[in-house]
């Protein structure tokens, strides 16, 4: 089949080509355009952008004058609620139309902006400088820019400046490849361009094109570093044409500064800034505390990371939660210890007697064990390599698959003398009834870690012959029995995860007696995300450091819906073709396969396949050595931090001079890869290390061979190795690649072919030979297609718990928005006051409860209903609700008056005499059970004679409650996502479960908001004696920002008022090792080994 495709392919060309084919005569129009410009002066260049933003507002001033026509007449009071409703119904369909005419437009003036783009990078590298006449933005960008110099009525560009604190002198010009990626990012789709094929550059011509519209385009990067760097790098090409640029990390969050970068026309940023930034929004009290604008359109550098690797965690905002330093896990955390030592001895006991048995012929017996040794501690190095041995991977599948049939009804044989037993492919873990004894044995209450079976239990109390109060106390205690225990048994099932599966220098490092998450993909350390549910806790009991206080979700979103909010989206990547169908299933993107501006010259080669790491290592070891002597310089890609210091120390050893990036040194990382292109240089790094800094090569390393690209194992992803490998042969440079791969390798042991293993015992191989062949790659890929796949279903999943959520914070936030900006607030009052009526007639018609009715009515609306008992049966349903409303809207409106004329006098005393002191002032408003301080601009109370401040009170009422209920709504939508997870059990889909719950608990937050709300207004007033003060606004300063490891956890403070200096990077220091036979340092006067060193 695969021989079919590739004949067609041949005959009508593959997609990728047929794609860049269709964009051949947009590349045409360029050339002529760019042509058209070589002789026009550097002013009428820049004349021309004035020409191009024209013809944009001209094609959209027709609209723009509807929705200003709208809007005024929204704004007139005497308007009904219905028509109201109508207009800004028109507005949004208005709006959606602009959008679509902008993108017309683009599309039409695309060659031409793409030209002067172009033009304008060949002018500033074949000369020194562009002079151009001086404007206010020259004058003011040359105050800030030392590229900049104003002399007489001339602006001087000059062509070098400082990015990332480097002179640069700018050399580029657009290549036809670079042109036809800036089409693909224009056109909302991904473009898929080889390491140094210049995507940063290729870039500048969608961002040049759509930040013509003033609408703003942001450019998101995956650190700061490449934000910082971007932004100064590529930032005189738009400035010489007047347009403005930022970088978001330059400022502080919730500042103006901050703000004032989101309102550049062009905006770079890194991913996790501008999801925090969004969420920061939705909690601001000020139309003023807002810093994003409309989200418009965004470029997505290395657009794989952000949208896949990153997107499988929320953003979350959080603070402080009661009882938040509250856990069990020191008191655990001992016995946790103990049952892991008695598998970890357990377990070698049996690899023993497993080895004797297989060695005397017993392959039964003997697979038995290596079976039971496998469940029980997977990850012991002794098994993993004894797996590595002639027959001995096949013997355990034999013997898994036996056990596994029919449902695995016999596998209870094999886990009955385990303590706990591990599935690494799911990454679980479960206590068995050997290891609750051993828990429980020094504990009175052997059901201390047992549940109790509470639907049966309940059932019991019922059948009791006692009085219902004392089964209303039997219940309660069996509910607290019930939490205790499963909060128990939730911490218990953390530490044994801690203990058994996660490794330090592996998943994580602890640096400053902190534990900190490495990232699998790039090796980088994730500052201030943390293991969900508890998990990061167990890990730092588990490495005796601090245990860290939960907190509790004030906001959160994904990337995957952050970014979906943008009205166009595109990114940027060299590697994004293997997940081209996540890319499309769940943005709608699109992945366009740009060809390199010259063939690549790479040799990639065969994978090498040893039997165990060690051999794998010295083949490693050797090839370095080989390939140092021949000056070309290497670059070692490792998977984590434990291999890369592993290599370093034998390198050390050997007294060859290397580098180091991983986790610990990951601040040095553009400087490391700067240097990795130097003869014979030789850097071990993480595969995705160094991602936007490119390994330039010298002419004589060139003539050496290029890069050497070794991986020492094979990601479960194909998309990070080829990463790797796109290292090497930038720009038709030479170089290779190569992979070595063992039996022991993680990606091998869990999803390799057994084909594999069973050749190499077939042929015999001696110790330190390899195979080499295709067939053993095509093995390889599809094993990491197994992981991709499952990775993929993981994050499809996730995401559609999120959009469960996300349904839910859009008519929310939608809300919020509205109350702070004020512009639709009456409609939204009217709409919760129909809605609350609604609420109360309903829950009193169903049951015919005319008493219940008139007694909501009176708490909560506070008005007499005047609808008669009779009425109440008889008259037509809608017909009621609507007279309830009118009724209760015009009391509304007249108190609201009434409050008006209360609150002048003082007002009017206020400004006459300290105007000049008070700009917003704070009136205290209450319905007689709490009081809420409600802000005005006192110049405009002063002037509408107070009838704003009805307005005021309606923002500050609407913003606090939200606020208050939606956070209450967070905690309970997250217990309800643990608690379906049992659903599964019962044979039922927790997704499933999930939104049938999620929906009917958004039903009543819904109703619970509009009713505490519409009470508070139609009741409160101004207290008896109330003093009007000064507005004193100050920002939330204690929350704080995480990315938690796939859910909600414990989170990290950088949200202080004043910003910290940054602190110069040290390097990592090692306190002297400790000998196993050597005193102990606690002073216990015992043997290292037998105290704390166990």
């Amino acid at each position: 089949m695969a021989g079919i495709f590739n004949i067609i392919g041949k005959f009508f060309g593959n997609k990728s080509q047929r794609d860049v084919k269709k964009m051949d005569p947009i590349l045409k129009s360029i050339h002529e355009e760019f042509s058209l410009l070589s002789n026009v002066t550097d002013d009428d260049l820049r004349t021309e952008t004035k020409n191009l933003k024209k013809i944009i507002a001209e094609s959209i001033k027709e609209e723009n004058e509807k929705i200003k026509g709208l809007k005024s007449e929204a704004e007139n009071n005497n308007k009904s609620i219905s028509r109201k409703e109508d207009i800004y119904n028109e507005i949004d369909q208005i709006h959606k139309e602009i959008i679509e005419k902008i993108e017309h437009t683009l599309s039409n003036i695309l060659p031409k902006a793409f030209a002067i783009i172009k033009e304008t990078s060949r002018r500033l590298s074949e000369k020194k400088e562009l002079i151009v006449s001086a404007n206010e933005f020259d004058k003011k960008l040359a105050v800030e820019k030392d590229f900049v110099l104003i002399k007489d009525d001339k602006a001087i560009y000059k062509n070098r400046w400082t990015a990332a604190g480097n002179e640069v002198v700018w050399d580029m010009i657009h290549y036809d490849v670079q042109l036809i990626g800036g089409i693909v990012l224009h056109e909302g789709k991904i473009a898929e361009m080889h390491t140094g094929e210049g995507k940063t550059l290729a870039a500048t011509l969608p961002i040049y094109l759509n930040a013509l519209t003033g609408l703003g385009v942001h450019l998101v990067t995956v650190n700061d570093y490449l934000a910082k760097r971007d932004a100064e790098w590529m930032g005189p090409l738009f400035q010489f044409h007047g347009l403005s640029v930022d970088c978001i990390d330059n400022h502080q969050p919730n500042s103006e500064e901050r703000r004032l970068a989101y309102m550049a026309d062009i905006t770079y940023g890194t991913n996790n800034e501008f999801g925090f930034d969004y969420l920061r929004d939705n909690m601001a009290r000020r139309a003023n505390d807002l810093v994003q604008r409309k989200l418009h359109y965004a470029i997505v550098d290395e657009v794989d990371s952000v949208l896949i690797d990153d997107a499988r965690t929320p953003l979350i905002i959080s603070g402080p939660t009661p009882r938040g330093d509250k856990h069990e896990y020191n008191e655990f955390k001992n016995k946790v210890s103990e049952l892991y030592n008695a598998q970890k001895k357990y377990v070698s006991s049996i690899l023993a007697e497993s080895k004797r048995l297989i060695k005397e012929g017993k392959t039964e017996e003997g697979g038995f064990n290596l079976l039971r040794s496998f469940r029980g501690l997977p990850k012991n190095k002794a098994l993993i390599k004894f797996l590595s041995e002639e027959g001995v991977k096949a013997q355990l599948q034999k013997t898994e698959n036996f056990y596994m049939q029919d449902q695995s009804k016999e596998m209870h044989k094999v886990d009955e003398e385990l303590f706990f037993v591990i599935d690494e492919k799911v990454n679980s873990i479960e206590l068995t009834e050997k290891g609750l004894n051993l828990m429980t044995k020094s504990i009175e209450d052997k059901d201390f870690f047992i549940m109790p079976d509470f639907g049966e239990e309940m059932a019991n109390i019922e059948r009791e012959n006692i009085s219902e109060k004392e089964k209303s106390l039997k219940k309660e205690s069996l509910r607290i029995d019930f939490s205790i225990k499963s909060e128990r048994i939730h911490t218990v099932n953390q530490l044994l995860k801690a203990y058994a599966l996660f490794e330090k220098d592996v998943e994580y490092v602890v640096i400053d007696n902190k534990v900190k998450i490495v990232d699998e993909q790039t090796g980088r350390i994730m500052e201030g995300r943390r293991y969900s549910s508890g998990l990061h806790q167990a890990i730092e009991a588990k490495e005796n450091v601090k245990i860290e206080a939960a907190t509790q979700t004030y906001a959160t979103v994904t990337l995957q819906n952050y970014f979906r909010m943008y009205d166009k989206l595109s990114g940027m990547t060299g590697t994004a073709e293997t997940e081209a169908g996540e890319f499309w299933e769940i943005y709608k993107l699109d992945v366009i396969v740009i060809p390199t501006n010259r063939p690549i010259a790479r040799d990639d080669r065969n994978d090498l396949i040893y039997k165990t790491n060690r051999e794998k290592y010295t083949a490693i070891i050797d090839e370095i050595v080989s390939l140092t002597k021949e000056g070309r310089p290497v670059l070692v890609g490792t998977t984590s931090v434990e291999i890369s210091e592993l290599l370093s120390k034998i390198l050390t050893r050997r007294s060859i001079k290397h580098q180091v990036l991983n986790a610990k040194l990951h601040q040095k990382e553009s400087d490391i890869v700067a240097k990795a292109g130097q003869e014979s240089a030789v850097t071990i790094a993480t595969n995705m290390a160094g991602r936007g800094t490119d390994i330039k090569l010298s002419k004589e390393v060139k003539e050496f061979g290029g890069l050497a690209i070794i991986g020492t194992e094979r990601h479960d992803s194909r998309r990070v190795d080829r990463q790797l490998r796109g290292r090497s042969g930038r720009q038709g440079d030479p170089g290779s690649s190569q992979f070595y791969v063992s039996l022991e390798d993680n990606l091998m042991r869990m999803f390799g072919s057994d084909r594999i293993a069973k050749l190499m015992d077939r042929m015999g191989l001696e110790e330190g030979e390899v195979i080499q062949h295709s067939l053993v790659n095509k093995s390889i890929s599809n094993a990491q297609k197994k992981v991709e796949e499952n990775n993929f279903g993981i994050r499809k999943r996730l995401l559609e718990y999120d959009d469960v959520m996300n349904q839910q914070r859009e008519v929310m936030y939608k809300k919020r928005r509205h109350a702070l900006l004020g512009e639709r607030l009456s409609l939204d009052i009217s709409n919760m006051i129909y809605d609350t009526c609604e609420s109360i007639f309903d829950q009193s018609y169903d049951i015919e409860d005319y008493e219940e009715f008139k007694l909501n009515s009176l708490r909560i609306l506070a008005i007499d209903p005047s609808i008669t008992e009779s009425e109440f049966t008889t008259v037509e349903r809608s017909d009621l609700i609507e007279r309830i409303f009118e009724k209760t809207y015009e009391n509304y409106i007249e108190k609201s008056k009434n409050i008006a004329d209360q609150a002048f006098p003082v007002i009017k005393q206020v400004y006459e005499n300290e105007s000049a002191k008070y700009e917003n002032i704070v009136i205290p408003f209450t319905d007689g059970i709490k009081t809420l301080q409600v802000v005005t601009n006192l110049k405009e109370a002063y002037e509408k004679e107070g009838k704003n401040i009805s307005q005021s009170i309606e923002k500050s009422v609407v913003l606090a409650i939200i606020d208050d209920i939606w956070k209450e709504h967070l905690r309970e939508m997250d217990d309800l996502k643990q608690s379906v997870q049992n659903q599964a059990y019962a044979q039922k889909d927790p997704l499933l479960m999930y939104k049938l719950k999620s929906f009917d608990l958004f039903k009543v937050m819904l109703d619970k908001v509009n009713k505490e709300i519409i009470s508070f207004l139609l009741k409160s007033g101004l207290p008896q004696q109330s003093n009007i003060q000064e507005d004193k606004h100050t920002r939330n300063s204690n929350l704080q920002t995480s990315r938690p490891e796939m859910g909600i956890s414990q989170q990290r403070d950088v949200n202080s008022n004043q910003q910290k200096p940054i602190e110069k990077a040290q390097p990592v220091r090692v306190g002297e090792k400790i000998g196993r036979n050597d005193p102990c340092p606690c002073g216990s006067g015992k043997k290292y080994k037998k105290c704390c060193g166990k």
